[in-house]
């Protein structure tokens, strides 16, 4: 039987970018496509809210839900009234439901732009309907999402949550530890009682885990007032943006050594 024979551009042959020898492709796609789409719209960089997507307004802890919408609508309303030019310090979520909407429903009720990062799964995320239209994103692999979070991301603000919660706030931890990032993303741990239960931070400190100085790279905070006290007090000493553009963080590389 004679070979089928090809037809059109390879970037357009659906069923090749959909197989195993095009990953490369899709997964550049999914740091150029976001990237074009953060310079299209002048988002300079974010404030983002984790925490559990299965946290509702009527469940058991839907105190955090009506907090973190609080909280995202005072931080937007807060970023609007900076100098403009570019879209400062903007609300960015997961993009799903639970503390995920919460934050995208009350940048939006602020009046703001509000980014999601939605992800997509075996069991459906269906992005939230806050998200600003425009910068609503879904991504295939997890790497590349987690990417986007830290890139723009001047603070990180953990609502009670779980695995996922875990995985992303432990990701930035470690790369503030570590120094990786050549600037400073400030986290912030919503909701002492949850996260000092769930995180024994100090008999990590007690095992030689971590150092004693890695307890600052976070700071506790329990209601939307001291939180947006605190974010503003870390960034309102930032310079004012020199371009419109995303300020994407750099990352550290080791110093070289001479010699075996």
């Amino acid at each position: 039987m004679a070979p089928l024979k090809r037809s059109g551009v390879a970037y357009l042959d659906e069923a090749f970018l959909e197989s195993a020898g095009a990953r490369p492709l899709r997964i550049l796609a999914e740091y150029l496509e976001p990237l074009e789409t953060f310079r299209r719209e002048r988002i300079r960089d974010t404030v983002v809210f984790f925490g559990s997507a299965r946290i509702t307004p009527d469940g058991p802890l839907g105190r955090y839900y009506q907090e973190a919408r609080e909280l995202a609508r005072l931080v937007t309303l807060w970023s609007k009234g900076l100098p403009a030019g570019s879209h400062r310090y903007v609300v960015c979520s997961g993009g799903g439901p639970g503390i995920m909407e919460a934050a995208n429903r009350g940048a939006s009720e602020a009046g703001g732009r509000n980014i999601g990062l939605n992800i997509g799964l075996p069991h459906e995320q269906a992005p939230n309907p806050y998200i600003t239209r425009e910068l609503s994103f879904e991504f295939r692999y997890f790497f590349m999402r987690k990417l986007w979070f830290a890139y723009l991301a001047r603070a990180l603000i953990a609502f009670p949550g779980g695995f996922g919660t875990l995985d992303e706030l432990m990701e930035v931890l470690t790369l503030q530890q570590t120094g990786k990032l050549t600037r400073r993303t400030r986290i912030l741990l919503y909701g002492s009682d949850y996260w000092k239960e769930v995180v024994n931070f100090d008999a990590l400190v007690r095992h030689g885990m971590i150092s004693h100085e890695d307890l600052d790279l976070f700071t506790f905070a329990d209601d939307p007032a001291t939180a947006l006290g605190l974010l503003q007090s870390w960034l309102q000493a930032e310079p004012p943006a020199a371009t419109p553009g995303p300020d994407l963080a750099g990352s550290r590389e080791p110093e070289r050594r001479d010699g075996p």
